[in-house]
């Protein structure tokens, strides 16, 4: 039997939601092994005049904990 463990997680980037995630991704794995999976949960913007500036995630990260 596996035990899964799950954080949330925030992230923000200047190119896009997915590259939010990627990098929520890469910093969580600096710290955390066996992550399995990614789920977004909350995606906002940040808006100057009539462009995105900042795209913001906010998500659960699962992963195994190991024995």
């Amino acid at each position: 039997m596996s035990i899964v463990k799950v954080i949330e997680v925030i992230a923000s980037s200047k190119v896009g939601w997915d590259d939010a995630a990627r990098q929520a991704v890469k910093e969580a794995s600096k710290t955390v092994k066996n992550i399995k999976h990614f789920y977004a949960e909350n995606m906002t913007a940040v808006v100057e005049g009539d462009d995105i500036v900042e795209y913001r995630i906010n998500g659960k990260i699962s992963f195994v904990v190991e024995d």
